[in-house]
């Protein structure tokens, strides 16, 4: 097997629009499809990062709960690299969204938090 990179990543939302939102409008994802799938009351929506396809965003009805957080089997978090990790935090809480503590990778010296989506799904900020 050669795998060339990583095509996707597929995340279920409890509330669709709320999530939309939130992709599009405080994370900055572009929307390239949107579909509503009636025979399984579900959306999809296919959202790209810079021109680079990234997050497949499904809706379904009553969707179970994360376990923990977030350590459980599974995905255990999505991760963003920034430019200005400062800056992005100072952003986030703008739009009342809290991050942990920064904190410095001991491996690699660069700096990091973490903050939720609208399902506690989370996400890591990554300075480059």
């Amino acid at each position: 097997m050669k795998i060339e990179r990583l095509h996707h990543i597929a995340i279920i939302c409890s509330d669709y629009e709320k999530s939309k939102q939130f992709y599009t409008e405080i994370l900055g994802f572009r929307i390239d499809k949107e579909i509503y799938r009636s025979d399984r009351n579900s959306f999809k929506l296919d959202l790209s990062l810079n021109g680079q396809y990234l997050i497949e965003l499904f809706s379904f009805p009553n969707p179970p709960k994360r376990t923990t957080r977030p350590e459980s089997t599974g995905l255990r978090h999505i991760s963003f690299g920034v430019r200005d990790i400062e800056n992005e935090i100072e952003f986030l809480k703008s739009e009342n969204i809290p991050t942990e503590k920064l904190r410095i990778d001991e491996f690699t010296g660069r700096r990091f938090t973490f903050f939720n989506d609208p399902d506690n799904l989370p996400i890591e900020l990554y300075e480059l």
